[in-house]
């Protein structure tokens, strides 16, 4: 028994000095230590600069806000051209059956390469006084059968929007049909109310004009 005490003296005399370096050597033992104050690096003192692009002022947008300006008319059938120049009277659908029904007038000019046209009829129809309809735009193309107007044709009906005049405006587009000297809108639907108002625009044919026969000279 005395051989052994040796032995355990020594191991006693090991071990609360190995157990003083394993007590300092522990992470787990140790204190968390602070995060750091910026992570993972501190903000730039500015902003990067950014590269200055060309100015947006005066571009073109692929959708104009406004039409574009229509500067001559493009003339694809002469012969419907030749037709067209006299056009002369408005006939308006809703009030033509009417009894006492009048043709309105409308104006085809020429103004440099571009043709304008205005035109407007007033009801004069029994119970319809007051009611009318106008045409005004530019001719954009004329081709055969179809005359093509960018512009607006009104309506004012007494009792339709309390009198409010309703519009259609954009590209028109008049139609005739085999020898018929009427050219439709091919948009009549009136906006407020739908009903087809069969707006026509009528060529006339110009007074011949005769020539005065030459009086007998008196003897």
């Amino acid at each position: 028994m005395n051989r052994f005490l040796p032995s355990i003296a020594l191991a006693l005399a090991i071990f609360p000095a190995a157990f003083s370096v394993f007590a300092q050597t522990r992470p787990a033992d140790e204190a968390p230590q602070p995060p750091a104050s910026y992570y993972p690096a501190p903000p730039p003192l500015e902003a990067p600069p950014v590269q200055q692009g060309a100015p947006t002022a005066g571009l073109t947008s692929p959708l104009p806000r406004t039409p574009q300006k229509v500067e001559r008319t493009e003339i694809a059938a002469e012969s419907e051209a030749q037709l067209f120049a006299g056009a002369r009277r408005v006939v308006w659908g809703r009030y033509a059956k009417i009894k006492g029904a009048k043709a309105g007038e409308v104006t085809v000019t020429r103004q440099g390469n571009l043709w304008v046209v205005k035109g407007r009829i007033d009801s004069v129809a029994p119970g319809t006084e007051g009611d009318w309809a106008s045409i005004d735009g530019v001719v954009e193309r004329i081709a055969a059968g179809v005359v093509q107007i960018r512009g607006e044709v009104a309506f004012r009906v007494a009792k339709v929007e309390k009198g409010t005049p309703c519009k259609v405006a954009g590209m028109l587009t008049f139609r005739r049909s085999g020898k018929s000297q009427v050219w439709r809108l091919a948009e009549g639907d009136n906006p407020c109310d739908g009903t087809r108002e069969r707006f026509d625009l009528v060529y006339e044919k110009p007074a011949e004009k005769r020539p005065v026969p030459a009086q007998p000279k008196r003897g």
